[in-house]
């Protein structure tokens, strides 16, 4: 499993990103494009599963864009600037508890001891 970080940052329309660790980097004319690069240019150093991705801004010029390749589930979740794995998918339905169904009851006017149509 190979987890990527890159710090993005956009200076004269162009984007360029850099891996935070590492000598991975790409640059493109949009944010959109610049996930694509860098997605291709993770699986070019790791190709050993699926692929995952998490862009988050930090700023209207600057962004954190992470991809997890391989693992077999599981997602990035970016919070104040940290990033934190999230637990598989299936590990995580058979940990929450089943929720119970309640039944309201329908109230009446009559348990309110008046009527708001009188």
């Amino acid at each position: 499993m190979g987890v990527f970080t890159f710090v993005c940052k956009s200076s004269g329309g162009e984007w360029t990103a850099k891996q935070h660790s590492g000598d991975l980097e790409a640059s493109a004319s949009s944010p959109f494009e610049l996930q694509r690069k860098l997605v291709q240019t993770a699986l070019s150093a790791d190709s050993s599963g699926g692929v995952q991705s998490s862009f988050s801004y930090v700023s209207p010029s600057s962004a954190v864009f992470q991809v997890i390749i391989g693992g077999g589930g599981g997602g990035a979740v970016f919070s104040g600037g940290a990033a934190a794995a999230a637990p598989s998918g299936r590990a995580a339905v058979e940990a929450a508890p089943a929720e119970e169904k309640k039944e309201e009851k329908e109230e009446s006017d009559d348990d309110m001891g008046f009527s708001l149509f009188d």
